[in-house]
């Protein structure tokens, strides 16, 4: 599970009133974090809550960089009532300075994050996707779906609203 004071800080950020920042991040920014972005963003819409919140997405590779999310997800994610209009950006040192928290999707992704993370401080803000999945507690990753078909799609969706809710709860308990 995550670090018990991270959570602790963005649940003081939230009751302060002060934006929690949130990055999701995956390789390409395509399929899982903008998922992943747009998942929270309609629970905080649902909820409410959307103005105490800073959502964002990036990826590690830069290759797919001013694009959509990739139209099967966007296609899975629509299904299921999500907006995915976000385009791709590259994961930058600078992010460190404008979120709180930041979530890889799998080991390449916290990898990747803290090689690209300033400092040691900074490193301690990244934290792994299925750390705060309740239903599906015996995933250590969101499996990048590209090159799978359908099944690959709904359940990476299916991780992301786990995670995504009890990240949620978390915060604003």
């Amino acid at each position: 599970m995550t670090d018990n004071s991270l959570i602790t800080d963005l649940r003081k950020r939230y009751h302060e009133g002060k934006p929690v920042r949130i990055l999701f991040v995956c390789l390409g920014n395509i399929c899982r974090s903008p998922a992943a972005e747009g998942i929270f963003r309609y629970i905080t819409e649902e909820k409410g809550t959307a103005a105490h919140f800073h959502l964002d997405s990036a990826g590690l590779y830069a290759g797919h960089a001013g694009e959509l999310p990739d139209k099967r997800m966007r296609i899975h994610a629509t299904r299921r009532g999500y907006n995915l209009t976000h385009h791709s950006r590259p994961a930058r040192e600078w992010d460190f300075n404008e979120f709180d928290i930041i979530i890889g999707m799998d080991d390449a992704n916290i990898s990747g994050l803290r090689s690209l993370a300033p400092t040691d401080d900074d490193r301690k803000k990244i934290v792994r996707m299925t750390d705060f999945c309740r239903l599906h507690p015996y995933y250590d990753a969101v499996p990048d779906p590209y090159y799978e078909g359908a099944a690959g799609f709904e359940l990476v969706l299916d991780l992301l609203e786990d995670a995504c809710m009890a990240l949620y709860d978390a915060i604003t308990e």
